[in-house]
């Protein structure tokens, strides 16, 4: 677990010092109490929490209202991580005023320290005016999953010269705003190694590379659960959470049904 409270000036200087950093999805207290204790600098509260903890078909179906529950929970288990919450979709699009309302609602409501938004230059005047209210921003580009409809589906962003200058123009626009972090989602290796060098702010890579400051994934995929779920190409797993998870859940039910469990220890 971090020995104390990890903040964006660490976050800064471990791209100063070429240090690698981690950061994993979480959507509740016990799995963030977990990821704290191993260590995990950074905690996402992910709008694939629509997907995953809910069982919406997209991410832009998960309200503000659901978010703030999960992250509020997050944030108590998250010892000495860093937080961020995404806001979810149709909660600052609309406008500047309707962006720092959603964002601070979340930030008030759950106590996590930056909030995420997806797009480019397009954002780029919501990120501004979140700076302008004294927020911590990170900024998300390439691949955006709030837009995959615009998006033409699941497509890795960045290819080509056009799509290269394209990306870095996104990525310019986000610093330029102010924003403190972006994440790089589905996009080329060498693409983000150039996003990498040329700017100052923290890079974090989901299907990225590995040239980024800093590695995402969520964590779902990283541990196989549920066991028959889709994985994307990027996503390695370090353990089988979901096979083992159905194991025990039917070892509990063959037990309950033989009459084995509960036995005379698990008595009073």
């Amino acid at each position: 677990m971090p020995t104390k409270q990890v903040r964006l000036a660490d976050l800064q200087a471990k791209k100063r010092d070429r240090t690698p950093w981690a950061m994993l999805t979480a959507y509740d207290y016990s799995t963030a109490r977990a990821f704290s204790q191993a260590g995990i600098e950074v905690l996402l509260v992910g709008d694939s929490a629509a997907n995953v903890v809910y069982g919406y078909p997209s991410t832009q179906q998960v309200s503000l209202e659901e978010m703030c529950f999960l992250a509020a929970g997050v944030v108590r288990g998250a010892g000495n991580s860093f937080v961020i919450a995404d806001l979810p979709f149709g909660t600052y699009e609309a406008s500047d005023e309707a962006a720092v309302s959603s964002a601070t609602e979340m930030l008030r409501r759950s106590g996590a320290h930056a909030v995420k938004i997806e797009g480019g230059q397009r954002m780029a005047p919501r990120i501004a005016a979140l700076k302008q209210a004294g927020l911590v921003v990170c900024a998300h580009v390439g691949f955006t999953p709030q837009s995959v409809n615009t998006l033409s589906g699941f497509r890795v962003q960045g290819r080509g010269d056009s799509g290269a200058q394209a990306l870095l123009s996104d990525v310019s626009a986000v610093v330029e705003a102010g924003a403190d972090l972006v994440v790089l989602e589905m996009v080329p290796a060498d693409v983000a190694r150039q996003v990498t060098e040329r700017f100052p702010i923290p890079t974090v890579g989901i299907g990225a590379g590995p040239h980024c400051d800093a590695q995402v994934l969520v964590w779902h995929d990283m541990v196989a659960f549920p066991q028959d779920g889709h994985r994307p190409r990027f996503a390695k797993q370090w353990a089988q959470v979901g096979a083992d998870l159905v194991g025990a859940a039917s070892a509990f039910k063959r037990e309950v049904a033989e009459g084995s469990f509960p036995a005379e220890e698990h008595s009073f």
